[in-house]
């Protein structure tokens, strides 16, 4: 068993590659904050608290206010302390070259491309890609900040980001253990891999109760 410890979670990287080892897809689920504690717990002799890492929506967005709910309850989860970045919004990357294949196949079949595109429209909802800004910076810093501290032995990490690379070689410099947990070792850069200390598989049962149905309707 490992030492005194501390968790970080790229919530959006353990969506991701929870849903994929689960055959499902990351809009179907989220994250049980509760259980993923009490995961990285049994890891370990004791773990001071998890950091848990998310993109937070423009107050502006209209899925602002459902967000903000969903991380106030993240927030309350008893030994876990929230870090937000940001979530930026980007038309999906297939909208763009379906509606002029679309527009290709009516011309073939001498049809209205408008009316085929509008009849499309009734059977497919494209959804914006999203990406987080931030959220990589927050755990380097967070991460850095406390091994200089000598705030843990052990820090155990959910993600994968090659940019992880540089910040686990200087946290294992102020002579820090770091494990990388995944639920699939091809998502992680090979440098980290090579870096980490060791890697913890999350095994299909795990993710099965890390990652809950989504409610219809959210955001």
């Amino acid at each position: 068993m490992l030492g005194t410890s501390a968790g970080f979670v790229d919530a959006g990287y353990l969506i991701a590659e929870g849903a994929k080892a689960i055959d499902k897809r990351p809009a179907q689920v989220l994250p049980r904050a509760s259980y993923v504690t009490e995961w990285l717990a049994r890891q370990t002799v004791e773990i001071i608290r998890t950091y848990w890492y998310d993109g937070a929506l423009a107050t502006t967005h209209p899925a602002y206010d459902k967000q903000r709910r969903y991380f106030d309850a993240i927030a309350y989860t008893p030994g876990i302390q929230l870090r937000l970045g940001h979530l930026v919004e980007r038309q999906s990357r297939l909208e763009g070259p379906m509606r002029r294949a679309l527009r290709t196949t009516a011309n073939g079949l001498g049809i209205s491309a408008d009316q085929l595109i509008a009849e499309f429209d009734k059977n497919w909802t494209f959804y914006p890609d999203r990406q987080q800004k931030g959220v990589d910076t927050l755990i380097a810093l967070d991460m850095v900040r406390l091994a200089s501290r000598s705030a843990f032995e052990t820090a155990i990490v959910i993600s994968g980001d090659r940019d992880l690379a540089e910040v686990v070689r200087t946290v294992q410099d102020y002579g820090v253990q770091v494990l990388i947990a995944t639920p699939n070792r091809a998502s992680v850069a090979s440098e980290v891999l090579q870096l980490a200390d060791n890697v913890i598989d999350i095994g299909q049962d795990a993710i099965q109760k890390m990652l809950t149905a989504r409610p219809l309707g959210t955001t």
